[in-house]
């Protein structure tokens, strides 16, 4: 902040959580829940009267000074006199050598099959994908009452919300949407593509409960291993190229990040790095709540849509993990044909067009499907010929049920709705798919017409729900 100005810090006036502090360790410290705030002098007395009146600390410690010099103050003593040109400029930049090389990983040989429901069941229960119900209830989501659509949404209110809206405002009906995207999976494949797909996830959350892509900022977090090593930085660089290209692809700016490096472990002997992980955040603001969409099925009778190309991308799925494998088609961004998605949905979400979507996600398309069904308590009878797909050779009943394309929503409309909504769809790549029902069958039936996956909503529900069961 005063990089330009210079500035003069009291470090005996820092309020502290214990005695005992040198003031190397005060100013050094990098303790949480604090900011800093430039305020115009005859504005402080204001300013730390509203803090007061919320029972938060607010003090001054020092000012801007003019002189281009950092002044650090203990006690009265001078303790730190450093030229700010020297101090932003005059060190060295680290060099690191970074290496990256594509792995390639071995193709799983999984037996064809023409039932998938066992493996919906099982993807269901996996760690990643299973309901988190016991770990959201343990922390306040209501935010003084003004939470719209809260992490957990449904029937039951137990279904899995793809974003949180709050009012903040109660004389307002402006909301703010938090959305996260993160599959370190797509990382053992290629760092750049896990990025792309992070933000993509991130963003398109944001669209699921009626979010506009020309509001959006993001933030960044990466965990990753010991940047000092060759391997390591390499993929990270990687990582950061991805996340430049489609933030700026996408026209949404990082206002914000950290990371946390050096997470690595030692077995005998040998130094072992975590996965490195990127987590997007993203966050936005909408002009009416009112018009926030939910991800759970509302009616029998409505229809089911499914917007955005499936592509032959099983690599880094968690369908691929349940067979200890990783395979090397990892899920691209499309960026052009996404932000055409985007820009529907976001209007006939305005339009009051929409009853509910569902972003596709962990577990691909048939995850997305059940959890839509199951969260509404309604049945729901799809038929895969219908979903929009990039023809190859690999498109078959499993990737189309379990492939993790970006830039995919499922979506319900009334019949009704049904032009109107194809109209602000138009430019985009969807298809009807199918439709909910009154009775507890969830029903998908396979490019040649024949069920592929039959079950009850009841029993995919419990095995999403009995992993983490509080």
């Amino acid at each position: 902040m005063g990089q330009e100005l210079g500035a003069r810090v009291y470090l005996d006036r820092v309020p502290l959580k214990y005695s005992g502090l040198s003031y190397m360790e005060i100013w050094i410290s990098e303790s949480q829940e604090r900011m800093v705030l430039a305020v115009p002098p005859e504005n402080i007395a204001k300013l730390i009267s509203i803090f007061a009146n919320e029972n938060v600390s607010a003090t001054v410690i020092g000012e801007f000074t003019g002189a281009k010099r950092l002044e650090l103050y203990y006690e009265d003593n001078l303790v730190c006199d450093l030229d700010m040109r020297f101090l932003h400029d005059g060190i060295p930049q680290i060099a690191k050598q970074a290496a990256y090389i594509q792995v390639k990983h071995r193709e799983p040989k999984i037996p064809q099959k023409k039932d998938f429901t066992a493996d919906l069941l099982k993807l269901l229960g996996h760690f990643d994908i299973c309901s988190k119900e016991w770990i959201i209830r343990q922390y306040d989501h209501e935010v003084q009452g003004g939470s719209i659509i809260k992490p957990l949404v449904g029937l039951k209110n137990d279904g899995p919300s793809d974003a949180s809206v709050t009012k903040p405002l109660f004389n307002s009906d402006q909301g703010i949407i938090i959305s996260n995207g993160i599959n370190f999976r797509f990382g053992f494949i290629d760092p750049y593509w896990m990025a792309a797909g992070c933000i993509d996830e991130a963003l398109r959350q944001i669209i699921s409960v009626g979010g506009s892509l020309e509001r959006i900022a993001i933030l960044d977090n990466f965990c990753w291993g010991n940047p000092d090593k060759p391997d390591r930085l390499g993929k990270l660089v990687r990582a950061a190229f991805g996340c430049y290209d489609i933030a700026k692809a996408y026209g949404v700016p990082f206002i914000s990040g950290k990371d946390s490096f050096y997470n690595e472990f030692s077995v005998q002997g040998k130094s072992t790095p975590i996965p490195g992980t990127l987590l997007i955040s993203a966050i936005s603001v909408m002009e009416d709540i009112n018009k926030s969409v939910s991800m759970y099925a509302k009616a029998a009778g409505n229809l089911i849509y499914v917007v955005g190309n499936t592509r032959d991308e099983l690599g880094g799925s968690h369908y691929y993990d349940l067979y200890k494998a990783v395979g090397n088609r990892v899920p691209k961004v499309y960026p052009k044909e996404s932000k055409l998605s985007f820009a529907g949905l976001s209007q006939a979400s305005e339009k009051g067009l929409i009853k509910s979507v569902h972003d596709c996600s962990d577990g691909g398309l048939g995850v997305a499907l059940a959890e839509m069904a199951f969260s509404g308590g309604l049945g729901m009878e799809v038929f895969l010929g219908e979903v929009p797909c990039i023809k190859s050779s690999g498109i078959n009943n499993r990737s189309i049920l379990f492939s993790e394309s970006n830039s995919r929503f499922v979506v319900e409309v009334e019949r009704s709705k049904l032009k109107d909504f194809r109209k602000q769809l138009k430019r985009a790549c969807f298809g009807l798919v199918g439709c909910l029902t009154d009775k507890p069958d969830f029903k998908v039936h396979g490019l040649d017409g024949k069920l592929c996956v039959n079950a009850d909503i009841n029993k995919l529900k419990d095995a999403w729900r009995a992993p983490l069961r509080w």
